[in-house]
């Protein structure tokens, strides 16, 4: 089987399962095409004593033929079973038949595809685990799905005969830059970082995708073959992912256009105005998919406040409402010209942004407070001070707070005099406003770093360049 790039947490956690002296059930979801099969399957290569993987709209006596098929021959019963009470009965009966000491897998991918309407089929697996699996020592149940809406409620939250009973809860999320980088080293595509961070903007880290990156392409290349072009795999992926993972995908994509049109992020109120969503539960469980599936993000405001902002953090998603959608199939070229726009510059220093902030960590290790305890926020001025706001700050236990900008551009990013004086007076704002004591420290983390001048000397404490933002 091909190696596992990165997911070192995620693997930790599954080979602890192995050790523990009781069984364990472990449920990993995250969108689509984002390598839940892969990294089972690599993790717990030779050990699954059973695998399952449900059928997309299939039927009661489909799903249940298709578990028979998933048994070992020497097992197997002339009938299938008439229900899933019988079937997870049978495989009880399968397990204890295995020998050895160590601990037995048992797989279930696509577990939402599985609980057809009437299926019976959460309730049996409830039962399975409760009144056989926690008898035993040896097991490790390990359940997957792409549906976020079902992930969350019916498992993850669920109230019912699981409630309480998850061992483990993985989100399998996209890859950073550094993992993003050794996906297309693996496939020997040669792109500079710069070229790499482009890309990312774009698609994301989501594996399948930098997957189809063909050796020799440039990045812009890319985007255009994928994006623009008759054929492009991604032309329909945004709302293809949607309806896979959403139960009423038509809420949460008037969330994401609604978020699209800001760049700045919105609070839940905001929200309700532009998306037309809903109130109460239906934008509640909205916003909770929706963060669950990594496809948004809420920032707490500092001090306190009381409204969270809401920003898109999916690259493709942000991508696709602002230049792919509405868009003809193009015969080529069509990203070569978009790449050049004023609005591609104002769309790349969002897209930036937004790497940067999934990317904190690796910003705290450039910084060297890796090891110091800090709270991440946002933070918007109020009346006067409303023009002011903070997309990152970083507030320390050192007495010290970051201010975070963070600046896309194809060279070192020059700081003129009237962005100097914008500068000292967020700086300002932001110290009276929020009556912090603590040390207020202007960091810029850009591209290529800053372009030396009195300015840049007199502003900015600190550093942090894209490399850095690599793991160096």
């Amino acid at each position: 089987m091909e190696a596992l790039i990165g997911r070192e947490d995620e693997r930790k956690a599954l080979l602890d399962a192995l050790k523990t002296p009781y069984s364990e059930l472990i449920v990993m979801h995250g969108r689509r095409r984002i390598g839940k099969t892969f990294l089972i399957r690599s993790v717990y290569d030779g050990m699954v004593s059973f695998e399952l993987m449900g059928l997309h709209n299939g039927t009661l006596k489909q799903q249940l033929s298709n578990f028979m098929r998933s048994l070992p021959a020497r097992v197997r019963t002339r009938t299938p079973p008439a229900n899933w009470l019988e079937a997870f009965h049978l495989l009880g009966r399968y397990l204890d038949r295995l020998k050895g000491k160590g601990k037995k897998v048992v797989f279930i991918d696509e577990f939402p595809w599985l609980d057809g309407h009437r299926s019976g089929f959460l309730t049996a697996f409830a039962h399975f685990w409760n009144a056989y699996a926690t008898k035993r020592s040896d097991l490790v149940v390990v359940i997957c799905g792409s549906a976020a809406s079902y992930m969350v409620r019916h498992v993850i939250n669920d109230r019912g005969g699981l409630h309480n009973r998850l061992t483990r809860i993985i989100r399998l999320a996209p890859f950073d830059l550094r993992d993003t980088e050794r996906m297309l080293q693996r496939g020997k595509v040669k792109l500079t970082r710069m070229d790499i961070v482009q890309l990312y903007m774009a698609l994301g880290g989501v594996p399948y995708y930098l997957r189809m990156v063909k050796r020799g392409e440039s990045a812009a290349q890319a985007i255009d073959r994928l994006c623009f072009q008759r054929q492009g795999f991604l032309r329909s992926e945004f709302h293809n992912v949607f309806a896979s993972l959403f139960d009423h995908p038509g809420n949460h994509e008037a969330v994401v256009r609604a978020l699209a049109t800001v760049r700045k992020g919105l609070t839940r109120t905001a929200l309700l105005e532009r998306s037309g969503v809903a109130s109460g539960g239906t934008m509640s469980n909205t916003l909770r998919e929706l963060e669950e599936s990594g496809f948004i993000e809420r920032y707490s405001p500092y001090k306190g406040a009381k409204d969270p902002l809401f920003r898109i953090t999916d690259e493709f998603t942000q991508f696709y409402l602002r230049f792919m959608e509405g868009t003809k199939p193009s015969a080529g070229g069509a990203w070569l010209k978009l790449s050049t726009s004023q609005a591609y510059k104002v769309w790349a220093g969002f897209a930036f942004e937004t790497v940067c902030m999934k990317h904190v960590e690796r910003i705290k290790d450039a910084l060297r407070i890796g090891g110091v305890r800090s709270v991440e926020n946002s933070w918007v001025g109020k009346g006067e001070d409303s023009g002011a706001q903070v997309d990152l700050l970083i507030d320390r236990d050192d007495n010290v707070i970051n201010l975070c900008e963070m600046k896309f551009s194809t060279g070192p990013f020059r700081i003129d005099k009237r962005y100097a004086a914008e500068l000292e007076r967020k700086v300002a704002t932001f110290t009276t406003a929020t009556r912090t004591r603590k040390s207020v420290c202007l960091t810029f983390v850009t591209t290529h770093g800053l372009q030396p001048s009195m300015y840049s000397k007199q502003l900015v404490e600190s550093e942090v360049t894209l490399e850095e933002l690599f793991g160096g």
